[in-house]
């Protein structure tokens, strides 16, 4: 490999790089917005549900939509950054094309 090979190779995995932070850092911000936003509801609600049963059925469905979304996002995450560099090297590959058909 040349060097301006490898300079092209370690340009596009900075790129990589900064690409798969932000999605990581807005994955990670999603995930705290939904358990606030959820909890929220719930204890919002809370002092209005008369029925223990149905505080107990909303209670565990509000625990199994947060443990499944925090588990499905956290398996994205996984396979990420595990196919980083295939995932983002086409996103990466096809923005440049579009902006060199722009000029």
């Amino acid at each position: 490999m040349t060097t301006a090979e490898e300079s092209v190779d370690a340009l596009l995995t900075q790129r990589i790089d900064r690409m798969h932070a932000r999605d990581r850092l807005g994955l990670i911000i999603f995930i705290v917005v939904l358990w606030c936003t959820m909890l929220f509801a719930l204890f919002t609600i809370w002092p209005f549900i008369a029925v223990p049963g149905i505080r107990i059925i909303l209670s565990v469905a509000c625990a199994l939509v947060l443990i499944f979304n925090t588990a499905a996002i956290v398996a994205m995450l996984r396979h990420y950054s595990d196919d980083k560099h295939f995932i983002y090297g086409l996103d990466l590959k096809h923005l440049d094309e579009m902006r060199a058909r722009r000029r």
